[in-house]
């Protein structure tokens, strides 16, 4: 598996995991219950930082734009953002 495909799962994976995490949010604060929340926000967090040493590791081998890079950055920020983009930028 090349470097860009591999970046393009965890892409996936982060952005499912970030509206995972989301919906267990009204589980922990709603009815207390705590462990799903843990549970997945630790698999979003390392993906995330995941996400984020490939982003890195993308830039510098395949001398990607400051601006797609600011692109995937920003979208790591918003739920299902990182997916939305990777549709978008590695369309075929």
């Amino acid at each position: 598996m090349n470097l860009i495909s591999l970046f393009r799962k965890v892409a996936i994976a982060e952005g499912i995991s970030y509206l995972a995490f989301g919906a267990t949010m009204p589980l922990k604060y709603g009815f207390g219950i705590l462990w799903p929340n843990k549970i997945v926000g630790a698999a979003h967090g390392g993906l995330f930082v995941l996400f984020c040493v490939l982003l890195l590791a993308v830039w510098i081998r395949n001398r990607w734009s400051f601006g797609r890079v600011a692109a995937f950055g920003l979208a790591s920020l918003l739920p299902y953002g990182t997916i939305w983009l990777e549709r978008r930028v590695f369309r075929d």
